[in-house]
């Protein structure tokens, strides 16, 4: 059953280019669609998690990572009695604007940008689908719903302050409302994300060698599950175990969320999605012990796994090639396809800057590493 306070997609303020409705979806679902047949998503099978992307066929890529985010960010949803296509059409846009290697990609990117106007990757999913995907006859993008928008631009909380140019661009046509918080479906959207990722890279932490079993059983909420199924299973092969250890620690994080959320629901008499957006406060979180639970787990991956000396090394690697690529098509647009070219001579600098970015934000690993090899043997 609906809330009161889940979004409607009967009630949705509508897209920037009005379009008829579709006879057999919902605004919401239609968006999903949209979100899942667009160049950019199919494009996040070759993007990197952790890993670059060859490095291995089991390790998360954004793509496995999204859908992943999607199938937590439904259940999650559909307890709460949320609309479920908005909280996946989030989930699965939600790293559209993520560059090659990372947040190595983007690092480097955001560096080269802060004189043209700056790059953050939430700001760039909107900017894909609202300009980047040019296959539509009667507008540019994707021409998704208010609600979908707003939740790629702000499921993290409200825009405030330095807003992004990419963004503040858009919400000056198309106002997003930067200041609140989101619908609660983006809300469920962003701790889907953050439940996914704090248990793929445990386990792809494992797989990879760059920790073991031992060194997480000290963690909290992972020790338990270890012990957990050590009760249970006592001659468990190890793949198994770790794979039944870690499933339950999944489980814990979402059963705090739903506990912590519906509680927060419950007592903030809230009776519209918009009531949601106003109440200063985010309402579906983890509870604060889980919350901090989870910071020691964070805090592990980061010095064990992101600061890993192969992960480095790798990191070292990604940022020369974004660097070089961006120094090199600003220095001649003619190494740019044609497509881009064209339309790139005819920009100020700074527009010429964004258009760079523009290339580079949307290139697989592959395709960073092959475009960077050409320059490099060019030379």
């Amino acid at each position: 059953m609906r809330a009161p306070y889940a979004s409607d997609p009967e009630k949705s303020r509508g897209r920037l280019v009005a379009e008829p409705p579709s006879a057999h979806r919902s605004a919401f679902q239609r968006d999903r669609d949209r979100i899942i047949h667009a160049s950019a998503f199919r494009r996040l099978k070759h993007k990197t998690q952790v890993f670059v992307e060859h490095e291995g066929d089991h390790y998360r890529t954004r793509l496995t990572h999204s859908i992943e985010v999607a199938q937590v960010g439904r259940t999650i949803a559909k307890v709460l009695g949320l609309d479920e296509e908005l909280t996946e059409a989030v989930a699965l846009a939600h790293d559209l604007g993520h560059t090659p290697f990372g947040h190595t990609g983007e690092d480097a990117l955001a560096d080269l940008m802060a004189p043209w106007g700056g790059f953050d990757h939430n700001a760039q999913a909107v900017r894909i689908v609202t300009h980047l995907e040019q296959h539509y006859a009667e507008f540019d993008g994707l021409n998704l719903t208010w609600e979908t928008l707003e939740g790629l631009a702000k499921h993290n909380g409200p825009v405030m302050g330095d807003v992004p140019e990419v963004l503040a661009e858009y919400t000056a046509r198309h106002d997003l409302e930067l200041h609140t918080h989101a619908s609660a479906e983006a809300q469920v959207a962003a701790l889907a994300d953050d439940i996914a990722y704090n248990h793929h890279d445990l386990l792809d932490g494992l797989r990879a060698g760059l920790f073991t079993a031992d060194d997480i059983c000290a963690l909290p909420i992972v020790g338990p599950a270890f012990a957990e199924v050590d009760r249970r299973y006592p001659d468990l092969a190890e793949d198994r175990r770790r794979y039944e250890a870690l499933r339950r620690v999944f489980g814990v994080m979402v059963e705090d969320v739903l506990r912590e959320s519906s509680a927060r629901l419950a007592g903030a008499h809230a009776r519209s999605a918009d009531e949601i957006r106003c109440l200063g406060a985010p309402v579906v979180r983890f509870s604060d012990q889980v919350f901090a639970e989870l910071r020691q787990v964070r805090a592990f991956l980061f010095d064990n796994m992101y600061r890993h000396p192969t992960v480095k090394e790798m990191r070292v690697t990604s940022d020369k090639v974004v660097r070089e690529l961006f120094a090199a098509y600003q220095a001649d647009t003619a190494l740019l396809p044609a497509a881009w070219r064209d339309e790139v001579r005819a920009l100020s600098p700074q527009g010429r800057a964004r258009a760079v970015s523009d290339y580079i934000a949307g290139m697989t690993d592959r395709f960073a590493l092959h475009a960077h090899k050409g320059l490099t043997q060019a030379k």
